[in-house]
């Protein structure tokens, strides 16, 4: 499509304010970024070589790990090359595929999250029909439907900012947000706004009315039951889920207060926090999976063994 837009070139700004300590920052990004992908990569690799962990929950699992390195990438090795050259410069090609790695993979994440729970409501609620609702062909088809509903939505959502034009060069931020973008606009946003905002509003609330309907349902039907080891497994297995819910929605609404809000933060501070919904999904994830899941956290235990074994050959 082509593209009239005045400024093809914009100044990422944020990068000002990390100058003074750019090492600093580049350390802790650079440890951030290594310890995201080594942490996911290694669960996906234990989830890949067991196949006693190929079900539907631990398969979702794996995609969300897939889902915490992608939208890291996406980000992270541009922000290290930024502080390292102190080339803050940015084209609207690259601008724009920023915007839809970073949104796509936020929405994926709180997709993934209801898909994981709706799994746990069958599970728990509709034992008897698991196997027949959560079927391998119907998990390719769920799979299938968690990628693409968020990659299409967003890329019909994309097309209208690559319409307009822009009038200004200067992004306040250390990376591309749709918000931010077309603030710079010298064109008309009305039509953008609207649909940025049914947008951002319904995708969010689709997936947190899903997950709160599976919790709730999950939580009455527990209480009803009696006492025993499969209900314990179940308490656990959903409070594992629930925590990394809460952090994901805890971190996105950091973030998106950060954008917002004009309080009396330090700039820096500001830029960090407004990272907080890429970041810390992304170590936590995997962390708390791999501590307070038992078949999991077996398997890792058995991996660390055996290589140390080997090492010690």
């Amino acid at each position: 499509m082509e593209n009239t837009s005045t400024f093809t070139t914009f100044i990422l700004d944020g990068y000002f304010i990390l100058d003074k300590q750019k090492h600093l920052y580049f350390t802790i990004f650079l440890f951030v970024y290594v310890a995201i992908v080594l942490l996911n990569a290694l669960l996906i690799a234990v989830i890949y070589t067991e196949r006693t962990l190929h079900n539907p929950m631990f398969i979702l699992v794996c995609h969300l790990s897939v889902n915490d390195i992608y939208g890291s990438s996406s980000l992270i090795p541009h922000l290290l090359f930024n502080l390292a050259t102190q080339f803050h410069k940015i084209s609207l090609t690259n601008c724009l595929i920023q915007i839809y790695c970073l949104h796509t993979f936020n929405i994926i994440e709180l997709t993934i999250l209801a898909v994981m729970g709706y799994d746990r409501y069958i599970a728990i609620c509709h034992p008897l029909r698991y196997h027949s609702l959560m079927s391998p062909r119907k998990l390719q088809i769920i799979v299938i439907f968690m990628w693409f509903y968020p990659l299409i939505t967003f890329l019909c959502y994309e097309s209208l900012t690559i319409r307009l034009t822009f009038c200004n060069e200067i992004i306040t931020k250390t990376h591309c947000i749709n918000f931010e973008l077309i603030k710079l606009s010298c064109t008309d946003i009305t039509v953008h706004s609207i649909i940025a905002g049914l947008v951002s509003f319904c995708v969010p609330t689709i997936d947190c009315v899903g997950i709160a309907f599976s919790y709730i349902t999950i939580f009455v039907v527990i209480s009803r039951s009696a006492a025993g080891e499969s209900r314990s497994k179940a308490i656990s297995t959903c409070t594992t889920h629930l925590i990394v819910i809460c952090i994901t929605y805890f971190a996105s609404m950091v973030a998106f207060l950060a954008y917002r809000i004009q309080a009396d933060i330090s700039p820096d501070v500001r830029v960090l926090i407004s990272l907080t919904y890429l970041l810390v999904p992304g170590i936590c994830n995997p962390i708390i999976y791999g501590i307070r899941t038992k078949e999991l956290r077996v398997h890792l235990i058995k991996m660390f063994q055996f290589n140390k074994v080997v090492s010690a050959s």
